[in-house]
């Protein structure tokens, strides 16, 4: 138990890494939560700094997720992977480094699956590119790959992955719910790099 709830605390504080947060200021004197959405994440990231910053935050908002859920293996606990991996989603969502204003659950829930079940990550990696080169929407394009993880959960019948990944897709579509509006009201911005 005592080793569960230390596995717990590491993977709400990995999560809390703001990466946003730290390539902004550290590289580019930015604090990006005053640019663009004010969001933590890689979308806003690429948006406010570019191509490099944004695929650097992506990345170790994915690595969050993966090595979080990867903690039960390495330090040696029954505690399930997927659970270590949904406190880490929550770290990233409400970090303690960043005000509990954080990002919007993709890049380290993907991380988190990416641990767990790599085929799948892969597979919403590829129905997520696919949406994204026909929509131009990256909040869209998060959705669906939330939709078509939790379709893989189902087909594959592991039930603690249907139930975590279909909390995840639930954070992923309410932590989207003012892009929803803006997508309605058709002003959401389209990315212009594919």
């Amino acid at each position: 138990m005592a080793v569960s709830a230390i596995i717990i605390i590491l993977a709400y504080l990995i999560g809390s890494i703001p990466s946003g947060l730290i390539v902004g200021k550290t590289f580019y004197g930015i604090d990006i939560r005053e640019h663009g959405s004010g969001n933590l994440g890689g979308t806003n990231t690429f948006r406010t700094l570019g191509v490099k910053a944004g695929l650097t935050v992506t990345l170790a908002d994915i690595l969050k997720g993966t090595l979080a859920a990867l903690l039960p293996f390495i330090i040696g606990s029954d505690l399930h992977p997927l659970i270590a991996g949904v406190v880490a989603v929550v770290g990233h969502m409400f970090p303690i480094f960043a005000g509990f204003k954080g990002g919007k659950a993709v890049a380290t829930s993907g991380g988190v699956l990416l641990a767990y079940v790599w085929p799948m990550f892969l597979v919403i990696l590829l129905v997520f590119f696919i949406s994204l080169y026909i929509t131009k929407y990256v909040s869209l394009s998060s959705m669906l790959a939330a939709v078509a993880a939790l379709i893989y959960a189902i087909v594959s019948g592991d039930l603690p992955l249907i139930i975590v990944v279909a909390i995840l897709a639930l954070f992923v579509v309410y932590r989207h719910r003012a892009n929803i509006k803006r997508i309605k009201d058709k002003t959401e911005p389209k990315v212009k790099w594919i």
